[in-house]
């Protein structure tokens, strides 16, 4: 006997839709999935940016600095004199602002499969003196607590002084770019590698 098509079960009728709207959820997901993933992971600017973002000043170098300070006091019109000098350790840090690197900042070239970065210039903290730590030499037959107090802040300010001009040497700056350099290819060439550009390599520049 023909079976009329009305009669089809409505149980089965009733799950088609369900079915098929499962179907284009998971078809809707997978393929968002994939445009989320070229976007995130496989572009190489993007995946520079994410290892930024992890970072905002990136300490590249603490330099550890001795200056020596020099300071006279006179008083009673000149008849009581004396001097201190004091050796105070100071620290210095280097860092690099990666808040300021944007995608404008980063270049990739496929066929050599190199990201171009081009960094700020190198930031210098403030000094930081190990005052616990100084030593200090006084000259003078009569040294006052007030002229020693008045030596004391003197040689700090002209150690800190001292220390912020070997700090900007050529040299020091050179040093801070290399290790720069080093601390962001480590940070880049890693992602790189693991989203596929097995070949990745990073060229810094700076500002």
């Amino acid at each position: 006997m023909t079976r009329d098509p009305a009669t089809v079960s409505p149980s089965r009728s009733a799950r088609l839709p369900w079915v098929l709207f499962v179907a284009a959820l998971a078809a809707a997901a997978y393929f968002g999935w994939r445009a989320h993933k070229a976007e995130t992971i496989v572009d190489p600017i993007a995946t520079g940016l994410v290892s930024f973002r992890h970072h905002n000043k990136l300490v590249v170098l603490t330099a550890q600095f001795a200056p020596i300070a020099k300071n006279d006091d006179t008083r009673v019109f000149g008849l009581v004199s004396s001097r201190q000098v004091a050796v105070i350790p100071a620290t210095v840090r280097y860092y690099v602002d990666l808040e300021k690197v944007g995608a404008d900042r980063l270049a990739w070239d496929a066929a050599s499969q190199t990201l171009s970065v081009r960094l700020p210039k190198i930031g210098i903290d403030e000094p930081q003196l190990d005052e616990a730590r100084a030593e200090y030499l006084r000259n003078g037959l009569w040294v006052t607590n007030d002229a020693q107090e008045k030596l004391t802040r003197a040689n700090s300010l002209q150690a800190a002084s001292k220390v912020r001009i070997a700090a900007i040497d050529a040299k020091m700056i050179e040093l801070a770019q290399g290790a720069a350099r080093e601390a962001i290819r480590l940070n880049l060439e890693g992602p790189l590698r693991l989203a596929g550009f097995r070949q990745a390599k990073v060229a810094i520049t700076f500002d």
